[in-house]
């Protein structure tokens, strides 16, 4: 609000103002004024006033809760800081209203509903080691610490969702809403991203034990009704319900190191691969959460079904040059396919392995000779041997162009100084068009093809890595999420710097709910 307007005001509701001021009449009487420098004044001491209220808090306060609300308005979202003219220098972030607090920071959202624990925002108000983790600098920043009764009531609001004053709880409206899942192995959670905003919404607990199971890969079914998970040292796969997140329940596996699962295209049945020298795959029925295993399998690894899916591809990923394929209705039938016409002068060790959105081809990341092999399907002929980064990891094609995005994890020669890349490769004419450096240590990657983005999840899990600007209960490095932008094939950007959102730790699967 502008001075004029003020002024204009007093004018047009001077005999308001008049009774507004009825304690200054005896000072005034006292001494001799003229009408005009009566009026002066009073205009005067109404701006001062006005002006210092304004000043202490935010217009529209209305949208938190009271008692949030009440120190919301006079201690963060104050002139200077956490209010939109001045987010800029208060970390991007503001708080004139509830709706913008979650717009999150420069880095991420800094609430995620029901969480304390993953919420920045507590971390930096908090003092007090026993209600959770500290981060510096202390906020409100340069001034008085918040009381423990302040803290308590904050950390309770946002355990209780961080609702606003009509017990609305953001990102709780659409049960139809868009997401993205990440696996995070340091913490024993998934993140939940909203695809609309690109912000973590929610992290969910997964896992049976106490301890630190690993979550290692996550997948939407293809129905979009429910997302799975399975993890490096748990005995699960688990099921949860898309709509809410909630759980839904477990299909024991057993024990194994379990990497990777594909689910059939009716959403029916998984399969799920443990990689070991004896390795298991094993067949859920994702109604019944029932499951047949069978074992003997050299190191498998990564998986994938024909577009009929009546053919099981597994990958070999260690010493071998080789991949299994298995008719689903009869194991016994498997057949091993030789990944090369000449036999390579080392293993190829293949990882992962996806089919072109029409069928006609797959494509093989090989880790121990950092390439990606092209192959026909039916025929299994090798068409194309692709040279990428170090270490080809995860692969996801685009649906309305003609891209296929591969992660190189371990790529240390396409950025001199930096560690990882994503290598892009038109997946028609099979060949490398060009590398992105997303981030640290890129693994998971998926293409939007309605949002036209690829999310690149940056594990950063090695200290040469950049440092993460938080961390959280569980310990650890945290990882980032970066974005390309599937019509420019360049990094999404956010002001004059790529956009990146900061997650928990070691991030390393992706998988969209559409």
């Amino acid at each position: 609000m502008t001075c004029g307007f003020y002024f204009l005001s007093l004018i047009d509701n001077l005999s308001l103002v008049r009774i507004d001021f009825t304690a200054f009449i005896p000072f005034i009487n006292s001494i001799n004024m003229t009408r005009s420098a009566l009026s002066f004044l009073i205009i005067f001491i109404v701006m001062c006033f006005n002006s210092c209220i304004k000043d202490k808090g935010i217009s529209d306060a209305r949208e938190y809760p009271a008692e949030i609300g009440k120190i919301v308005v006079n201690k963060c979202a104050t002139s200077g800081c956490h209010i939109d003219k001045s987010k800029g220098g208060a970390g991007g972030l503001s708080m004139e209203t509830w709706d913008k607090l979650f717009e999150g920071g420069n880095g991420s959202a800094c609430i995620i509903p029901f969480r304390p624990d993953y919420s920045t925002f507590h971390f930096y108000i908090n003092t007090f080691p026993d209600l959770g983790v500290t981060l510096s600098p202390n906020m409100p920043y340069n001034k008085p610490a918040l009381s423990r009764e302040d803290v308590e009531l904050l950390k309770a609001w946002i355990t209780a969702g961080a609702p606003n004053k009509d017990g609305k709880i953001k990102f709780a409206d659409d049960p139809n809403r868009k997401k993205f899942y990440v696996t995070n192995q340091g913490c024993d959670v998934v993140t939940v991203f909203d695809q609309q905003t690109l912000l973590p919404m929610r992290y969910i607990n997964v896992g049976s034990n106490p301890g630190i199971e690993s979550p290692h890969m996550v997948r939407v079914s293809p129905d979009d009704d429910y997302w799975y998970v399975i993890f490096l040292g748990g005995n699960y796969l688990e099921k949860y319900k898309t709509i809410d997140d909630s759980f839904v329940g477990r299909a024991l596996i057993g024990p194994g190191y379990w990497n990777t699962f594909i689910i059939s295209s009716d959403s029916k049945k998984a399969y799920c691969i443990d990689l070991s020298s004896g390795g298991k795959i094993t067949t859920v029925d994702l109604n019944t959460l029932s499951a047949t295993t069978l074992q003997g399998f050299n190191y498998p690894h990564g998986c994938a079904l024909n577009s009929t899916d009546d053919i099981l591809y597994v990958t070999q990923q260690t010493n071998s040059s080789k991949l299994y394929k298995i008719p689903v209705d009869d194991f016994s039938a498997l057949s091993e396919i030789n990944l090369y016409t000449t036999l390579p002068a080392k293993p190829l060790n293949s990882h992962e392995l996806r089919f072109t959105p029409d069928g006609s081809k797959y494509f093989v990341t090989c880790q121990g000779t950092s390439e990606v092999r092209v192959f026909q399907t039916g025929t299994d002929a090798l068409l194309a041997i692709i040279p990428v980064g170090d270490m080809p990891s995860e692969l996801s094609f685009s649906k309305t162009t003609n891209h296929l995005f591969v992660t190189c994890m371990e790529d240390l020669v396409n950025f001199p100084g930096k560690r990882g890349s994503v290598a892009i490769i038109n997946y028609e004419t099979n060949t490398l068009e060009k590398f992105i450096y997303t981030g640290h240590q890129p693994h998971g990657i998926e293409v939007d093809d309605d949002r036209k983005l690829v999310y690149v999840i940056n594990r950063n899990a090695t200290t040469d890595g950049p440092a993460p600007h938080h961390t959280g209960e569980c310990g650890g490095r945290n990882g980032n999420v970066s974005f390309i932008d599937l019509t420019t094939l360049s990094l999404l950007t956010s002001g004059s710097s790529s956009k990146k959102v900061e997650i928990s730790v070691d991030p390393y699967s992706v998988s969209i709910r559409k």
